[in-house]
């Protein structure tokens, strides 16, 4: 059974850096996608950023592009994403998620099948 752990969150002035870190455990092949999506207050869900575990293929919302950047580490699984020029409007937990995949053409939170606990990440203006 795959789960996953995220870490790394905090309080950041706008214009700052986080780097969260998901650790996964029960990964039984290369045929997953990995992201991590945010859900700010009375919104809904929304995809940030996955990337395929074999092919290391990487999607990013429009919201985010050249802002954040994903990463992963085969060796250790880990996932990483690196969010640079943080702003307000990014404040939300922030949620590691895996599902399985033969490829990646886009994020979908409907077909994650593992969630983690979420780390909240607040931008302060």
């Amino acid at each position: 059974q795959v789960q996953v752990l995220e870490s790394g969150g905090g309080l950041v002035q706008a214009g700052g850096s986080l780097r969260l870190s998901c650790t996964a455990s029960g990964l039984t092949s290369d045929g997953y996608v990995m992201g991590w999506f945010r859900q700010a207050p009375g919104k809904e869900r929304e995809e940030v950023s996955c990337i395929h575990w074999s092919s290391n293929n990487t999607v990013y919302a429009n919201s985010v592009k050249g802002q954040f950047t994903i990463a992963r580490d085969n060796a250790k699984n880990t996932l990483h994403l690196q969010m640079n020029s943080l702003k307000p409007e990014d404040t939300a937990m922030y949620y590691c998620a895996a599902y399985r995949s033969a490829g990646l053409v886009y994020c979908s939170v409907s077909r994650v099948d593992v969630w983690g606990q979420g780390t909240q990440v607040t931008v302060s203006s």
